[in-house]
């Protein structure tokens, strides 16, 4: 192993060029200057006071640069990981007290450990049980309540805090007496003005040019004190202090759940995000489990600097390779913008309007709203789409947690329900040619009515062989008179374990009664030495294995018919 496979970074920093920098330097100022909004609002969603958010785009951005493998991939405080803090956090502690602020802290050490874990004993593949419609669905889902949970700020009025859309609706329409015009004026503001410079350039730093305008209106007009217009107020200077996240056992047991949900849903979104960005590139390859590394590493030693979890934000990143990030040094670039803002400017942000941070999550999030998945899946594959609308229905109403549970389990109903219903195909012969191809999707097949052949598309194990069995004595019933083989082809079949092997023997015993054979063609080395293991090779016989459908075809052609024996349990061959 070389040192390169631990930190990724030595492979780009050996072979910079000098060309790449002003790419590096592009990109890390305008990422840079787009964390600096973004973090503060994000801190919002994760009940967090806005200099939190912060601390959250300095150290992480460093660690991951160097440790992850994408070059392109903008770390930080993202919506979805903040909503998962909140909602983990909050059943511990009230929200935005310092207790509160420390499990959350604590819970970033927690999520940073779990994907270190999971990176250095390899299982990324883990991830693949949150399939994409169940992503879809939870995100949009999530993405709804994140915009919903701004109300009160864009409105200026209090409403408790919840994950519940309905009550947020409810409740925002009980007191809308009490909204504040001036907060309101000034978040719609920061909605247009944050689309408007996206239409025109999407590389201008909207969300910076909305919080200067809200800064600047509240100072010059004095709508604080006027129109009660409620700001961020006093944004603490300097760097975060060094300390050890030291959280109890009883409270890292109540934390572990969520704590995995963040471990593998900001994976998702920045492994997501990476091999999209590394497919334009193709410079450098990405490596699923040393992002993990990467990620865990960031979230670890971020969170020793007063930082809640991170992970891999599409926005950023998708205007991180825009600007033209060549390597990490870019992200390490935006970490030192962010250090410099709380070394010398955080006190310019005093009078920021938090209707203005509302509206630049609100934008943000809405884009994480998928209907465009949603109407794809409709067409093409409907039981994804009712799978999406599970999630999405199951998100908003029982909340994010359970949402996302549910998610997972219909996930894995959904692997498992396909793999004990696998795709058979029943096949016919090209005419002219030794080929043959699936009956249904192929016109003017030879079909001949004494032998059927099948093509199995999957391995044949405990979960399967119900089915494997029963389909093949659907497809035989009847047929006795007429049928003098049953021709199954393996070609797809890539293992087999002992119920399989058992159920072949069953068929096999099954299709000797009546007076059929069985023939097995193509079956791959794994699967024939497991067949030649159990014995059931020797007592099927060799001479009924087939490296092409052809040739059993042309081989049952030269034999005589099979004579139906009920008392013995295998077809051999030699004794005919």
């Amino acid at each position: 192993m070389k040192i390169s496979d631990f930190i990724p970074a030595l492979s780009w920093i050996r072979g910079y060029r000098k060309s790449w920098f002003r790419g590096d330097l592009s990109a890390g100022l305008t990422v840079g200057v787009m964390l600096i909004p973004q973090g503060m609002a994000y801190a919002m969603i994760a009940g967090l006071p806005p200099i939190y958010g912060l601390y959250a785009a300095t150290i992480p951005l460093i660690i991951y640069a160097l440790f992850g493998t994408s070059r392109q991939l903008a770390v930080g405080p993202v919506a979805m990981v903040s909503l998962l803090t909140a909602t983990g956090v909050s059943a511990l502690a009230e929200t935005g007290s310092e207790n509160f602020i420390a499990l959350a802290i604590s819970l970033a050490f927690l999520v940073g450990i779990l994907q270190f874990t999971l990176g250095v004993f390899r299982m990324g593949f883990l991830v693949n049980f949150l399939s994409h419609p169940v992503i879809s669905g939870f995100t949009s889902a999530a993405a709804l309540i994140i915009g919903f949970s701004q109300l009160k700020h864009l409105l200026g009025i209090d409403i408790p805090r919840t994950h519940h859309i309905h009550e947020i609706v409810w409740q925002a329409v009980e007191k809308s007496a009490a909204i504040n015009p001036a907060t309101l004026a000034i978040g719609i503001s920061g909605i247009a003005i944050i689309l408007i410079l996206r239409r025109i350039n999407r590389a201008i730093p909207a969300p910076l040019l909305a919080v200067f305008f809200g800064i600047l209106l509240v100072s010059l007009l004095g709508l604080d004190e006027t129109y009660s217009v409620k700001i961020v107020g006093n944004i603490p200077k300097g760097l975060p202090q060094f300390s050890m996240p030291v959280p109890e056992m009883s409270q890292i047991r109540v934390l572990i759940p969520m704590a995995l949900t963040i471990a593998l849903v900001g994976f998702m979104e920045s492994i997501a995000v990476a091999k999209a960005l590394q497919a334009k590139h193709k410079d450098y390859k990405i490596d699923a489990n040393q992002e993990l590394i990467g990620l865990g590493l960031a979230n670890i030693g971020s969170s020793f600097f007063s930082s809640y979890p991170v992970a891999g934000g599409f926005g950023r990143s998708a205007v991180n390779d825009q600007a033209g990030a060549k390597t990490g040094l870019a992200a390490i670039i935006s970490s030192l913008v962010v250090i410099l803002t709380l070394l010398f400017f955080t006190p310019y942000f005093y009078h920021l309007p938090k209707a203005i941070l509302a509206s630049i999550i609100m934008v943000a999030v809405s884009g994480l709203i998928d209907i465009k998945e949603a109407r794809h899946l409709w067409h093409s594959d409907r039981r994804d789409f009712y799978m999406l609308l599970a999630t999405f229905l199951a998100t908003l109403s029982l909340g994010i947690e359970q949402g996302i549970g549910i998610g997972v389990l219909l996930s894995l109903a959904m692997v498992i329900y396909r793999s004990t219903r696998p795709h058979l195909a029943i096949l016919g012969r090209i005419p002219g040619t030794p080929f043959y191809r699936n009956i249904d999707r192929f016109a003017d097949l030879e079909v001949r009515e004494d032998v059927l052949i099948l093509r199995f598309d999957a391995q044949l194990y405990f979960a399967n062989v119900n089915f494997f069995r029963n389909k093949i004595s659907e497809l035989t019933e009847g047929r006795e008179e007429q049928l003098k083989a049953v021709v199954i082809s393996a070609d797809s079949m890539n293992n087999i374990d002992s119920s399989g092997i058992h159920a072949l023997e069953e068929v096999a015993h099954e299709l000797r009664q009546k007076g059929i054979r069985l023939f097995l063609v193509g079956v791959k080395g794994p699967v024939r030495d497991a067949l030649e293991r159990s014995g059931f090779t020797q007592k099927l016989g060799k001479d009924h294995f087939f490296m092409r459908i052809q040739d059993a075809i042309h081989y049952l052609d030269q034999i005589p018919p099979l004579r139906p024996v009920a008392e013995d349990y295998y077809l051999q061959t030699s004794n005919e």
